[in-house]
Order: C-alpha cells, then sequence, then structure tokens
C-alpha cells in the first residue's frame, strides 16, 4: 500500500463528503478562509495543530522519501481514479474547498463562499494573488475552464457527473463566480474540492494526449521536478505557495512495486515512510532501535477490500452463485490469516462505526455446505467426479486478478482459492503491475473477478461507483452493476441535505447490494503507516496524518540532501 493511501483520504470527487442541514429549509452558510498574511514566513497563517512549540521553532530544507507501490497513471487528477495519481497530485494542484483536520470543509483556494437558496445556489470569492508556477495569476477564469473541460464530451473523465448537475456557472468578477442547480445536490460542495487546472496552459489542447498530464504546472505546495518511470517522482517546495512555503524542500516517492522490498529499502534507511503489514507491524518493528528512530501509528482506515465479479461472465450473472460465493469465504479467517487480526470485516462499502454504516445488515455466515446447497440449486454439480463444479459441459473455474507487490491482497486472493476449492470451485490467482492492471483490465473490463479496494469518504455518495450509468467503459462502476432501485435511491440521497433521510436512502442500497453481491465484501484493514522520528510537526487527526503535511519539518542537523538508491 502506498504511503499516503493507508494515511489520509485521498480528495476523489467520486466519493467525498457534505454536511447537511435542510432542504428547502437549509440555512444560508458562509464561510471565509483565515487570512494567510502576504510574504508569511514559516508557520503564520496557520491553526495551531502540527506547528513547533515556542521552544522549537520550525526549520526548513530536507527531504521526505516515501515508498509508493503503485505508480501514477496521469498527473491530470480528473483523467484518473487510482490512488497513486491522486496522491501525487494533491501536493501539485489547489481546490476551491477542502478538509481540515476533523473532517470539516473549509476555504482553500477560495477566499469565502456561500450556500444559499436551500442548497441550490453557492456563491464563491477566490483568493488573490494566488500564483500558478509559472507566475501567471489563477483567477475564476480557470475554474470556470476546469468545469467546463471536465464535462466537455471528449473528456474521458469518472466524475463528470457532479458537474453535469450544474444547472448555471456563471462568473460575476475576476475572482468571484456562481453556481446554480436546479435541484438541491448534497455533494454541491464536494464537487468544488476538485484540482483547479490552468487556462492559459491547457486550453486548446486534446487533454487526453497533452503531455501537461506529465509535466504538470499547478498552484499547490509542491512542484514537479522529475520523474523517473518506473522509479521515482521528485516535488520541490513551491517558494510562492500562497499559504506560506513548505517546510520539507523536497519529496520523493520511490515506487517499489513490492511490499517486501520496500520494507527492507525502509530497514536500511533509504525510506522514511511506508504503510506496514501486519506482521511487520506487530513482529518486525519493535526494540530499541524502532523506538528510537521510528513512530509507528494505528488507526482504522478509510478504505475496504473486496471481491468484485465482472457481471457479464456467465458465471456471475446469477446472483444465487454470488451469494454461494459469500457462504463460502471466511472474513473472519481471511482477517486473522492475513492481517492478523488488524481489521474488521465489512458487509458494505461504508466504514463500520460511522452514521451511514447499515449495522441492522447480517453477514453472510462462512457455512461451506450451505454454499455447496445453493451453487446446486443454481445449476452447479460435478458430473464427472473429479472434485469441481459444472454445468452445460463447463467447469466452474475463474481467475482472481489482483496487484503485485499488495501481499495482502495475494494472500486473500490464495485463501479465496482454498476455501472455494472446498465447494468444488477451481480459482488461479494472477497478478499484474499496477498501472497495467487498472488501465488494460479493470479499465477495459478483461477480468473474471478482481480483488481490490475502494477509498471510503466521510460523503457516502455512491453514485459514480454504483449507478447503472457509469458502468462504461473506463467508468468506476467496472464491474457492471445495474440495478433500477439503486439508481433511484442514490439518485434521490445526492437531492437532500436531510442527513436522516439520507440514512434512509443509503440503508436501502446497502440492503440491496447486500443481496445482489455484485461485490463480496471482505474487510477494513487497519492503516499502520510508520516515519522516522525525525519528522516533527505531525499531527495525527480524524483527517489522518497528512492533513498538514506542508507544516512538517526536520531540525537541520538531521536532514538528508540525497536520495539513496
Amino acid at each position: 500500500m502506498s504511503v499516503l493511501r493507508c494515511l489520509t483520504i485521498v480528495s476523489l470527487v467520486a466519493v467525498c463528503l457534505c454536511a447537511g442541514c435542510g432542504d428547502d429549509t437549509a440555512p444560508t452558510v458562509s464561510k471565509e478562509a483565515p487570512q494567510v498574511p502576504s510574504g508569511s514566513t514559516a508557520g503564520e497563517g496557520f491553526p495551531p495543530a502540527g506547528r513547533p512549540t515556542a521552544q522549537e521553532m520550525a526549520e526548513d530544507g530536507g527531504r521526505i522519501i516515501m515508498g509508493s507501490i503503485g505508480e501514477p497513471s496521469n498527473l491530470i487528477s480528473f483523467l484518473s481514479s487510482d490512488a497513486s495519481s491522486h496522491e501525487v497530485a494533491s501536493q501539485l494542484y489547489v481546490g476551491l474547498l477542502r478538509y481540515n483536520r476533523d473532517l470539516e470543509i473549509e476555504p482553500w483556494a477560495a477566499e469565502s463562499y456561500e450556500v444559499l437558496d436551500g442548497g441550490r445556489l453557492l456563491r464563491f470569492k477566490l483568493r488573490k494573488g494566488i500564483r500558478w508556477q509559472d507566475g501567471v495569476e489563477l483567477t475564476a477564469d480557470d475554474v470556470e475552464f476546469t468545469y467546463k473541460l471536465i464535462i466537455a464530451p471528449t473528456t474521458p473523465t469518472p466524475y463528470a457527473g457532479d458537474f453535469l448537475a450544474v444547472q448555471e456557472f456563471r462568473k460575476t468578477g475576476r475572482y468571484s463566480f456562481e453556481v446554480r442547480y436546479d435541484k438541491p445536490f448534497a455533494r454541491s460542495l464536494i464537487s468544488w474540492m476538485q484540482d483547479i487546472m490552468p487556462k492559459h496552459l491547457l486550453e486548446g489542447q486534446d487533454v487526453r494526449t497533452t503531455p501537461f498530464a506529465r509535466k504538470p504546472v499547478g498552484a499547490g505546495p509542491y512542484m514537479l521536478e522529475s520523474w523517473e518511470p518506473g522509479t521515482r517522482l521528485v516535488l520541490r517546495a513551491n517558494p510562492d505557495y500562497f499559504e506560506g512555503r513548505p517546510h520539507i524542500d523536497e519529496v520523493v516517492y520511490r515506487i517499489i512495486p513490492d511490499n517486501a522490498t520496500m520494507f527492507l529499502e525502509l530497514k536500511a534507511g533509504k525510506l522514511d515512510m511506508m504503510g506496514l503489514s501486519p506482521q511487520q507491524y506487530l513482529r518486525q518493528t519493535d526494540g530499541y532501535t524502532w523506538e528510537r528512530d521510528w513512530r509507528k501509528y494505528r488507526y482504522l482506515s478509510f478504505g475496504y477490500t473486496y471481491l468484485g465479479y465482472n457481471l457479464k461472465h456467465p458465471f456471475f450473472a446469477d446472483a444465487r452463485v454470488r451469494r454461494a460465493i459469500a457462504h463460502a469465504i471466511d472474513r473472519e479467517g481471511i482477517i486473522k490469516g492475513v492481517l492478523l487480526g488488524q481489521g474488521v470485516p465489512t458487509v458494505g462499502p461504508y466504514k463500520p462505526g460511522t452514521w451511514v454504516y447499515n449495522d441492522r445488515l447480517t453477514a453472510y455466515s462462512y457455512d461451506p455446505a450451505l454454499a455447496a446447497e445453493m451453487l446446486r440449486e443454481a445449476g452447479w454439480q460435478d458430473t464427472d467426479g473429479d472434485g469441481i463444479l459444472d454445468r452445460e459441459g463447463r467447469p466452474f473455474a475463474f481467475t482472481i486478478l489482483t496487484n503485485q507487490g499488495n501481499d495482502q491482497r495475494i494472500k486473500t486472493a490464495t485463501i479465496i482459492q482454498s476455501q472455494l476449492k472446498d465447494v468444488g470451485i477451481r480459482v488461479q490467482i494472477r497478478t499484474v503491475e499496477w498501472a497495467a492492471f487498472i488501465k488494460e483490465f479493470v479499465n477495459t473490463g478483461r477480468f473474471d473477478a478482481v480483488i481490490l479496494g475502494w477509498n471510503i469518504t466521510q460523503d457516502p455518495d455512491a453514485y459514480d461507483v454504483w449507478h447503472s450509468s457509469k458502468a462504461e467503459p473506463g467508468g468506476l462502476n467496472f464491474v457492471g452493476y445495474r440495478n433500477a432501485e439503486v439508481d433511484a435511491v442514490l439518485e434521490k440521497a445526492r437531492r437532500t441535505f436531510d442527513q436522516d433521510e439520507r440514512k434512509q436512502y443509503y440503508d436501502r442500497f446497502q440492503e440491496i447490494v447486500h443481496r445482489d453481491q455484485p461485490y463480496c465484501f471482505l474487510y477494513v484493514p487497519y492503516a499502520l503507516p510508520v516515519v522516522a522520528a525525525r519528522f516533527r510537526g505531525i499531527d495525527p487527526a480524524p483527517a489522518g496524518l497528512m492533513h498538514n503535511f506542508n507544516r512538517w519539518w526536520v531540525p537541520v542537523d538531521q536532514q538528508r540532501s540525497t536520495v539513496q538508491q
């Protein structure tokens, strides 16, 4: 697992957060950003979280080296759905809004915003003086350009839906604009967390082939300095970042597509951060040296792991078969065997313990005998005595595809392979490098079944992953799930700000998906990040570790100036 993926929420507009009031009775909301002094020095204009004490002032310089299993596929964030791309892009660009440490929406590039007319009207005022890394000022023209680019029919993005809900976008000045919706849209504010793109650099280009995707120019805290394919990306601190220059000079993402190899590099001092496996966390990072030189963290992650079926495959078109497989898989056994207990089972696409999670659902019990009976009812029998079920002369054999380097997913696939063999299903396992896995298999539907994970953000809107309209090549509903009632409840849920009403819709959504089993939901793992002890200013919070990354720093006498191979 790459570092940022297990440390913070990836700001995918497909799966994010919104605060709720009423529907038509929603009160007017107005928020202003804290003022950041022009030319402020390190630490000024920021909230207390993560700041050094009066006795210990932050120092600029040094570099942090992070391990990442996956390489970004594209650094225009709305063209990609993989977390690796969004992790890097989050350091390069800015959005109008963002989450703070407590997962509350706050202004970012916006100086202020208002929610009016029961949520149908948003008004934004941009900060003045935000500059792209080439010195050009960021204005409402760039926001309008980004909006129009995302909704353009020629733009291959899975995130257009939020912006197609906009009835009217109207600039009201160089630094201001308003957005009107014909109906209340619960995700409206979350939509405007999307990265803003530079109009003066991208206008007139084919976004599908532009070199900008690998040589981006943003307005965020860091700038892309170099990208060695398959090896590393290096980011350098943006000295003109409007909130103040980040303390750490360079951020290096080393691409190491194997967790065990990554851990060896960490122990050798060639990495400063990574996400530990449960075995590494529990059994391989104890003792005086680890306690002196490293800091470990543990919390339930913002993501779940699942076995997803290609619903166009004839074996998986029958929901009875998918439910039978759910009874043949021992989730608790997987959590003990793969995660060493460092995770919790889940029955749906939300984080257990949160308000939206439907805790009335009963998990499919581990019952191989029941699974075998259900498969027989669906027409699968071992007619030739070879131990493998067959139907109409075709054996029940399929391949689980997952990404290289993710030991947890590979071990999970191996346990599932053994458990399904017990009920007469033969499973093969194939691993593929991350970028190829997404581009050549997931996005194109070239798979029988996959083991993958989704990030879980605070807002429960699941439209982009589960709505029938997203079951298209390159869409996030890549398993091809279609259900008219699910479509209806997802549409209703995103049209109200009332949390109790949304809860009813999302409970019903979970009930239907639980019945249909397009995914076999497996577990939510604990995030187990480790960070070198010399990094100061880390502020664990509901939003994870990385929410104040720009304020992390290293004492001068502990800074490193070379990237070790």
